[in-house]
């Protein structure tokens, strides 16, 4: 399981552009420790231009402004994310990625944080050979 929680009440250093993955069992530890930053600039280098973010079910956000601020919302609460790569399908430079997560713990705001979810997750890998989110579905089938 990956905790990056020695960042939970506060922004972390910012992992170097060279912490992109260009290994796919990578990616979620890398989701984690950009969470970890408390940057929406840093978690959104792990995506493609134009990627979907399911921040809530039935609810797709298509546009970087708009994951931002998803990401800001959810940065605000100061929990630390922890995660886990259940199942992990590649097809060339696509992968359907199965992750387990959760953050739980006080809120900067004082009040008790308990969310976790198995995502459902498409990655591609770049020109670049770094993979990114297409769609990242926390969520996954769960209402």
């Amino acid at each position: 399981m990956t905790d990056f929680s020695q960042h939970a009440h506060g922004p972390g250093p910012t992992p170097p552009e060279s912490a992109q993955p260009t290994d796919v069992d990578g990616h979620v530890a890398a989701y984690v420790a950009a969470f970890a930053t408390g940057s929406a600039d840093v978690m959104d280098r792990l995506y493609e231009p134009g990627a979907v973010l399911v921040p809530r079910p039935g609810v797709p956000l298509t546009t970087t402004a708009d994951r931002r601020a998803a990401y800001a919302h959810l940065l605000g609460f100061g929990v630390p994310m922890t995660a886990e790569s259940r199942q992990l399908y590649i097809a060339g430079d696509i992968a359907l990625s199965i992750v387990d997560w959760s953050m739980r713990g006080t809120a900067r705001q004082g009040h008790p944080v308990d969310l976790n979810g198995v995502a459902a997750d498409v990655l591609r890998r770049g020109p670049d050979g770094q993979w990114r989110y297409l769609i990242n579905n926390p969520f996954g089938t769960g209402s």
